[in-house]
């Protein structure tokens, strides 16, 4: 099965390395594993060429995901409580195909205490938690915002999480490999 790994990984300091770091543990399950800077099998259309680059990449990574059969997504937190914004738009895109998706996140908290984090704390409100501008804080103990979480659940697939030290944040694979293990048992 052909499994599209979604991330913030493109953004690490050698990202090819990181690809086949992801790629070998997907191959190990029985997977095959398609990083977002991997060429595609087939040329880019060539009514691609005059779109600029960003629009490029975006219907190759949408490409890839057509392409594959399931997605592990990297939802560990990036720049902020929540995950990659891109990220979370292939997980949203590869779950209206209708396919498995399975998230990781490197960061065990749930979405309120990690926005909390983030905010400096917020104004309890008797329900729940608002933030400066008066806007409700998410109380429902999800891994990220109730969308993703249902999305994940929704499909079949899994939510894997480890609480790691911050400085393993971008290299601790344990919940990735878990992915892979529950992802690989489906087929």
């Amino acid at each position: 099965m052909r499994v599209y790994l979604a991330g913030p990984d493109v953004f690490l300091p050698d990202p090819h390395a990181r690809g086949a770091v992801l790629k070998a543990i997907c191959a190990r399950h029985g997977l095959t594993g398609v990083f977002p800077m991997d060429e595609l099998d087939t040329p880019e259309p060539p009514e691609w060429a005059a779109r600029p680059l960003p629009h490029r990449i975006a219907l190759r990574n949408e490409a890839h995901i057509l392409g594959s059969g399931a997605l592990i997504a990297n939802l560990t937190p990036f720049r902020g409580p929540s995950a990659d914004v891109g990220t979370v738009f292939e997980l949203g895109f590869m779950r209206a195909l209708g396919r498995p998706v399975f998230g990781w996140s490197n960061a065990a908290a749930d979405f309120t205490a990690r926005t909390l984090a983030f905010l400096g704390g917020a104004t309890p409100d008797g329900e729940g938690w608002r933030d400066a501008e008066g806007m409700a804080l998410e109380r429902f103990g999800c891994l990220d915002n109730l969308m993703i979480d249902g999305a994940v659940a929704a499909s079949g697939g899994s939510l894997e999480t480890a609480d790691v030290p911050e400085a393993a944040r971008w290299t601790d694979l344990a919940a990735f490999e878990r992915c892979c293990a529950k992802l690989a048992a489906l087929k």
